[in-house]
């Protein structure tokens, strides 16, 4: 019996032994596979072409990026450390000119929404100031809508947002694009980037982001000298929703196949005719740039506008009229005066001759919407990109078309803020500053003199003008007189 103990007993310990050892070999082995998968990942993020940081476009404050491309690599370099002082975002603390021309409030809408992504420049961190030039002046109930809706709430001390709108006499027509240049030379060393647009174009902080990094990727490939010789562009792009369509509820399956489309870039081979390769060979394997650089619009840091001021054949801070027909002078050789100021006079080869150029990796952070979307419509009409005698006609407004008004039910935007504003009469001092001098948007009339008005006209422009004065004096709040307007037909009281 005792034998039988002894054996069981021996058995029982030997079991135990055995259990130890397969939990240890299975310990061991769960370890090994741990500290391989680490080492196998740690070489596939730090080797891998697709995952490694050297490909990766890093948006840190100006001087990491710099820092960030080494020369004579062909790569981008991780950013060196940074202390913790340093701006967390290449936007952080920037300067920013927004300039945009603006005529009448034809494209109000799409002005709006300009002005959403501007604003979020400041939210971003940085210091904008925009100045709209129009020809108008909005009531001041609108005013007061603009006010709230481009309130910069960032408590960051680098950040902070103005607006001003710069009345100009409407005779002055498409040379209202003009003005902008004199502006940015004046200011030249109060700001960091300068934007000229037009009001239908849709400018995100990405936009400048990108810039920003690529401008500074651009210097550091090629040199500081060197570098004057390029800008980074933009391609607008619209989406190509059905010519014969209007989107609602029944047709809405309709947008399946609807896309992103650069209307003003065409023909194929694309590499033949529609894009150009960069001739630079240190910059040809990152950049590109369209056959055809109308833009709408630029971005330009100091330093740039600084060197295009003196480089020859340029002399970009001297506002003059776009190329003519010297028998016709009313006939534009090279586009309008608006495609003149915004994109020939700078990338034209008779002229400023400074290169376009686009990055291929990020290529979709600096294409930009033209918020009208239509433009497509008109490729392959006649007289338009792509279009021949026999192609179909490009109509035009005759002023006589009637468009149906949306349904009386829908709540309006001003008629919400007016309606708002009689509710909480008590919110007098959002537009108040510190020492109590109002902060809203500033309207600025520098050119009195030379309005060309009818009698009512000038009555109506006048009664404006003398309402937001009055606005400005009582710090910035409406009163009953103000929200006494018409939300469906203000914009034909002017």
């Amino acid at each position: 019996m005792a034998a039988v103990q002894g054996n069981h007993q021996r058995s029982r310990r030997a079991s135990l032994s055995t259990l130890r050892l397969g939990i240890l070999l299975v310990t061991s082995f769960l370890f090994g596979l741990a500290v391989c998968s680490a080492f196998f990942l740690w070489r596939l993020y730090n080797h891998d072409a697709l995952l490694s940081d050297s490909h990766l476009p890093h948006y840190h404050n100006v001087a990491s990026a710099k820092a960030g491309f080494t020369k004579g690599k062909t790569e981008l370099q991780p950013p060196s450390s940074t202390s913790s002082s340093s701006p967390t975002s290449i936007l952080e603390g920037l300067k920013i000119l927004v300039t945009i021309a603006s005529f009448d409030f034809m494209q109000l809408p799409h002005l709006e929404e300009v002005l959403d992504g501007i604003r979020d420049l400041c939210y971003a961190g940085s210091k904008v100031d925009i100045v709209i030039y129009t020809t108008v002046v909005y009531p001041v109930a609108f005013i007061d809508m603009f006010n709230d809706r481009m309130r910069c709430n960032n408590p960051s001390p680098n950040a902070g947002l103005t607006t001003t709108m710069m009345l100009k006499p409407n005779h002055v027509r498409l040379h209202l694009v003009d003005y902008h240049r004199q502006l940015f030379y004046d200011r030249i060393d109060q700001y960091d980037v300068f934007i000229y647009t037009e009001d239908d174009i849709r400018i995100s902080p990405t936009t400048v982001a990108a810039y920003l990094h690529e401008t500074n990727r651009v210097e550091s490939i090629v040199g500081s000298q060197h570098a004057t010789d390029f800008n980074v562009g933009i391609v607008r792009y619209e989406y190509d929703f059905p010519e014969n369509v209007v989107i609602t509820d029944k047709t809405r399956h309709a947008t399946e196949n609807v896309t992103r489309v650069y209307w003003e870039h065409l023909g194929k081979p694309i590499f033949e005719k529609a894009v150009d390769k960069v001739e630079d060979e240190a910059l040809s394997p990152y950049y590109m740039s369209m056959h055809l650089h109308h833009q709408g619009m630029y971005l330009a840091t100091a330093s740039l506008l600084k060197a295009w001021k003196d480089r020859e054949n340029c002399k970009f801070d001297e506002i003059r009229d776009r190329p003519s027909n010297p028998k016709k002078p009313s006939q534009p050789t090279e586009g309008t005066q608006r495609v003149w100021m915004s994109s020939q006079m700078l990338y034209g080869g008779r002229h400023c001759g400074v290169k376009q150029l686009l990055p291929v990796e990020n290529f979709g952070q600096l294409t930009v919407l033209h918020l009208p979307n239509k433009n497509y419509r008109r490729v392959g009409k006649q007289g338009r990109i792509g279009g021949s005698d026999n192609a179909p006609k490009n109509e035009f407004s005759d002023g006589t078309e009637v468009f149906q008004r949306s349904h009386p039910l829908l709540l309006k935007a001003l008629e919400l803020h007016v309606e708002m504003k009689k509710e909480f009469p008590n919110l007098q001092k959002s537009n108040i500053g510190e020492g109590g001098q109002y902060t809203g948007v500033r309207v600025v009339d520098t050119d009195v003199k030379k309005h060309h008005f009818t009698k009512d006209h000038k009555a109506a422009f006048e009664k404006r003008l003398n309402a937001y004065k009055d606005y400005v004096s009582r710090g910035g709040y409406l009163i009953e007189s103000d929200m006494d307007l018409d939300v469906e037909g203000w914009t034909m009281e002017a």
